[in-house]
């Protein structure tokens, strides 16, 4: 393997990775060419949004090849381009052959949510205190275990009885917030989605841990639930407030994730009308929060 490294102003990112996919790189990464220094910004937000902008102010554009001659054709290629101008070539070096998969899995350890509840990806053994386990593996839906909201959520099912209780999921993502319902006894459990690659992510996680739930898209969820789980985003949150307060059952519990210290009062305000929503839990800057429907 061979990589082309690339120095690279913010405007020329798009052209340069595009070009870069065009002339056959079998990957494409972008890095702050100033991060661990005074100058390191900050371009990404909160999880599953966009970056505010393509690339930083000076960025190192890093394109793997399989043949020192493909990378160098492509560097030749590249500087003679109108866009390539304010680009500076870093040079083409060898790269080390990796196991990639060994590599990839080694950044996934288990990850504990109490002392004897964890999420443990499938080549780990559980951990020896481990009395509930749920098996995930990174995939395409978000909903690792490994982000301070999905731990605070399985947290609270881990603390709060819901046994035989009926559970919706609402934005299931990987589905682990309504296994972990499961695992801690949920009666009936449905898990919605508005993404086909979530809903299909749900339904093969939910049978590699052995439990047994409906997923689909969020015309699934009928009539009202004792416990109500949404671990999505705060605006869309404030939007589907009187929606997800009308699933909640009287005496029903809500729980929220998603949403930053910062948005508490606006999620209180948003979902007055129906709940008082108070701070359960707070982790990283992240914040659980939950209602009891009256």
């Amino acid at each position: 393997m061979f990589e082309l490294c690339l120095l690279a102003p913010q405007e020329r990112i798009d052209d340069l990775s595009d070009a870069l996919d065009a002339l056959d790189a079998l990957s494409v990464s972008v890095e702050d060419a100033d991060a661990f220094t005074e100058a390191e910004q900050a371009i990404f937000g909160e999880p599953g949004m966009p970056a505010t902008q393509s690339g930083w102010n000076r960025s190192r554009v890093l394109a793997l090849f399989a043949e020192q001659a493909q990378a160098q054709q492509a560097l030749d290629l590249l500087q003679v381009q109108d866009f390539f101008e304010g680009c500076t070539s870093l040079g083409v070096r060898a790269v080390e052959d990796q196991d990639w998969v060994r590599l990839t899995q080694s950044q996934f350890a288990p990850v504990e949510i109490t002392p004897e509840f964890w999420i443990v990806p499938t080549w780990h053994e559980p951990p020896a205190q481990a009395t509930k386990t749920i098996r995930l593996d990174p995939g395409l839906a978000f909903g690792t275990g490994t982000h301070p909201t999905t731990r605070m959520c399985l947290r609270w099912l881990a603390t709060h009885p819901v046994a035989g209780q009926r559970v919706l999921d609402y934005g299931c993502g990987s589905g682990i917030l309504a296994i972990g319902a499961a695992k801690y006894g949920a009666g009936s459990l449905d898990a919605v989605d508005i993404d086909e690659a979530a809903v299909q992510s749900t339904e093969l996680n939910a049978q590699a841990n052995h439990v047994t739930l409906n997923a689909g898209f969020p015309d699934l969820a009928k009539g009202a639930y004792d416990t109500v789980l949404a671990n999505i985003l705060a605006t869309p949150l404030k939007v589907l407030a009187p929606l997800l307060c009308a699933h909640v059952a009287s005496g029903g519990d809500l729980v929220l994730a998603g949403i930053l210290d910062r948005q508490a009062d606006e999620l209180k305000a948003a979902y007055a009308p129906w709940v008082e929503l108070q701070v359960a839990d707070t982790q990283e800057g992240w914040i659980l929060m939950t209602a009891r429907k009256a």
